[in-house]
């Protein structure tokens, strides 16, 4: 018998629906951005939050914040040569694309007391990937959780390093408009925050 806490991929597609219908960006652009998730993922429930579904599928991706939002935790990703948030592919063991990007950042940087912050999405980027990649693109779904200001981060197999960094003074070698992504989700943190 399956195991009642793994959903199945229509389960997990319909999750990200819900979640999608519910949330109200504040940028119009992250508005037209999540209606064209709408058709992607309605289009091929089951292979759109797939890593072997297709050359594009649903990623999910972890903003990881000391409590005052004053740091974020970015990892220097190997494949991709930059700093970047955490994140990855939606796994059979998760139940939705907010566990998987909350699983994906506690394996990545080695906090297993992340608390989810945000109550949703926060963020939705599409992007293309290069060399290296399996796949062609992601269609990212970003969400955020809070860590404990000492907590001690360890970098994955899948990382060279990770490291907190000011939000106001990024590496210079992240990835084109994540500086951008950064201030939105910052932006509907604090709008929800109130």
């Amino acid at each position: 018998m399956p195991d009642p806490a793994i959903r199945s991929p229509a389960a997990r597609s319909a999750d990200l629906i819900d979640r999608l219908r519910a949330w109200l960006p504040l940028d119009p652009g992250q508005a037209v951005l999540r209606d064209e998730y709408f058709e992607f993922v309605l289009a091929s429930p089951a292979a759109a939050l797939e890593c072997h579904g297709g050359p594009e599928h649903v990623t999910g991706s972890c903003f990881v914040f000391t409590p005052d939002l004053a740091q974020v935790l970015l990892c220097f990703h190997k494949k991709g040569r930059f700093w970047v948030q955490l994140g990855g592919h939606v796994e059979p063991v998760d139940a939705s694309v907010a566990d998987t990007a909350l699983r994906e950042a506690r394996e990545e940087c080695g906090i297993d007391d992340l608390v989810p912050v945000g109550g949703g999405i926060l963020d939705l980027d599409r992007h293309s990937l290069g060399g290296g990649f399996s796949c062609r693109s992601h269609w990212d779904v970003g969400f955020a959780a809070i860590a404990r200001p000492e907590a001690a981060a360890v970098a994955s197999d899948e990382s060279d390093d990770v490291a907190w960094w000011p939000v106001a003074a990024l590496p210079e070698n992240v990835p084109p408009q994540f500086a951008r992504r950064l201030a939105g989700v910052l932006g509907e943190l604090t709008h929800r925050r109130g």
